[in-house]
Formats: structure tokens, C-alpha cells, sequence
């Protein structure tokens, strides 16, 4: 009975509750970014020219991200699923990638999550700056319709178990 419930629920979110608009230019910027993990390695950069707190930080954030990409490609080998149709969107089209791999999990929502939390485990203040970034691009990739919305929310719950297991590591 729960279990028909939580299914009605995820239908509903993967049934289009985002705009199909063309996406904005910064949120278009900011989900290409992190594609390979680049925009992540730019932050970490930044946290450890920081130092301190924010330098370690900073790697844990890299040693989960790296954690929650290879963990995210592995689970898409062994679940196929479809990405949704592209119809001629705005929003897909607004991205210069048009992937063909597995949507689940969204392995961008599982390298953020994972570099997220990780970082904020470490240094709340450091989180402060990371989390929007985090947020945003798991958003941008239900926005320009790369991935279901539940491809994301796996990727994101992926990369939260991840970060949360290597917190004492």
C-alpha cells in the first residue's frame, strides 16, 4: 500500500514538472562545468588556496567526488535506463552535449552530492559557498532535460551515502 503510494509519487515527478523553456545561460554553464568533475576540481583549487580547514575541505571533496563518479558509472552499467525523449526541446537543445548513456543515476547529481556534503561535513562555512553550486547543477540537469527527475534524486541520494561513509576516512 506505501510501497504504490511512493511509486505514484515518483511517476509524478518524472512526468515533466519542470519548464521545457530554453535554460538560462548560467545554469546552461554552470551543468557543463561539472561535466568530469571539472568544475569541482576548480573549487576545490579555490578552497585549498584558502588553506586550512577549507584545504581539507577540499579533499575530502575530490576523494568523494571522485568516489561518487566512479560509484554512479557502475550503477548506470548495471541499470538501463532511457533518458527522456528529447521532442525537440528548448531546454535540451540549449546543452552543447547530447549524451546517450544510462540516465540512472544522474552521475552529475552524484559527483555534486557527493563533493557537497563531503566539503560541508568538513567546514560548514566552506558549504555555505558550495552548496548553491551543488543544488544547481543537480537542477540544471532535470532543467535542460538531460535526466529524469528521479535519475537525480538517485544521484544525489548516491552521492550523500557516499560522502557520509568517507566523513572519518
Amino acid at each position: 500500500m506505501a510501497w504504490a503510494k511512493v511509486e505514484r509519487v515518483l511517476r509524478d515527478l518524472d512526468a515533466g514538472v519542470v519548464p521545457t523553456s530554453r535554460a538560462h545561460p548560467v545554469l546552461v554553464a554552470t551543468t557543463t562545468a561539472a561535466r568530469g568533475g571539472f568544475l569541482w576540481l576548480v573549487i576545490a583549487a579555490l578552497l585549498a588556496a584558502r588553506g586550512g580547514g577549507a584545504r581539507r575541505a577540499a579533499g575530502r571533496g575530490l576523494v568523494a567526488a571522485g568516489a561518487g563518479m566512479a560509484c554512479g558509472h557502475l550503477l548506470s552499467a548495471l541499470v538501463r535506463r532511457p533518458r527522456p525523449p528529447a521532442r525537440d526541446l528548448p531546454a535540451r537543445e540549449s546543452l552543447p552535449e547530447q549524451p546517450s548513456s544510462s540516465s540512472f543515476p544522474s552521475k552529475h547529481a552524484a559527483t555534486a552530492a557527493a563533493f557537497t556534503v563531503a566539503v560541508t561535513l568538513r567546514s560548514p562555512r566552506a558549504g555555505v559557498f558550495v552548496v548553491p553550486v551543488g543544488v544547481l547543477v543537480c537542477y540544471g540537469r532535470m532543467r535542460t532535460y538531460i535526466h529524469w527527475t528521479t535519475d537525480v534524486l538517485g544521484g544525489a541520494a548516491l552521492g550523500f551515502a557516499i560522502a557520509y561513509l568517507l566523513r572519518r576516512r
